[in-house]
């Protein structure tokens, strides 16, 4: 089996180590993840440059790009094998509700999906990252379910571990993503030349926090596995819209 790691929080970060570490017991496993820290990048694809991929003292590969330029570079060209599945993660901080749509983490195991592979996105639940070992075991615990009983095709599943020791979890529930307030106010400071600069403001706090979704699971101290799609269309407001066209 191969495994295809990445990330957002780059080729350095102490999460995607311990995963590379703990998946090479049952896999082989390639690392591509961005020089330096690239959460927040979405799904962003570099297209005005050329990237350039090094190879770090550890055997990581690295790229001066995006999450989702280091799992297309390596799934389309870079390696000699198709990888069977993508790992994004371990994440340093949750990435729920309305905060995947910005997750550079999501977006590596999205790129991974639209290529038509299998992907995980594994984040902690946490700011303070205390229990990488937790979220690792975690996913490990995923990839030999999925390779023991495979899904019926492609499949995009967002994992989000609380920050515990293992056997303090309550277990896995299958989640939706839940939604937040709408975000707080930018913040305005002057820089030391006396220019205007903003700061973009917090997330909202959690709005649909009900339970059977994500945020509900995780305050439950249950890790949240959350199936993730990327068809955009609003299929309600199609009837909705056409009969508005006819007015």
């Amino acid at each position: 089996m191969r495994i295809l790691l990445s990330n957002d929080d780059g080729y350095f970060s102490p999460g995607i180590a311990r995963l590379a570490e703990v998946l090479a017991g049952v896999a082989e496993i390639t690392v591509v993840a961005p020089e330096r820290d690239r959460s927040g990048a979405s799904n962003s694809l570099t297209i005005d440059r050329p990237l350039a991929v090094k190879r770090a003292a550890n055997g990581f590969l690295f790229v001066n790009g995006t999450p989702t330029d280091c799992v297309h570079l390596a799934v389309t060209g870079l390696l000699d094998h198709l990888p069977d599945m993508v790992v994004s993660g371990i994440n340093l901080g949750a990435n729920m509700g309305d905060d995947t749509v910005y997750s550079g983490t999501v977006a590596a195991a999205t790129e991974g999906y639209l290529l038509g592979i299998p992907s995980l996105a594994v984040s902690l639940a946490s700011k303070v990252g205390r229990h990488f070992d937790t979220a690792a075991r975690v996913t490990l615990e995923m990839v030999e379910r999925l390779r023991r009983v495979p899904m019926s095709g492609p499949v995009l599943l967002n994992l989000n571990v609380p920050d515990l020791a293992y056997d303090d979890l309550g277990g896995l529930e299958i989640t939706r993503l839940g939604k937040r307030h709408k975000a707080e106010p930018v913040i305005k400071e002057l820089n030391p030349r006396q220019e205007t600069v903003y700061w973009v403001g917090p997330a909202g706090g959690a709005q649909d926090a009900g339970e059977g979704t994500d945020f509900y699971a995780v305050a439950a101290q249950r890790v949240s596995v959350t199936p993730l799609q990327v068809d955009l269309t609003h299929m309600n407001q199609i009837p909705l819209l056409r009969d508005w066209l006819k007015q």
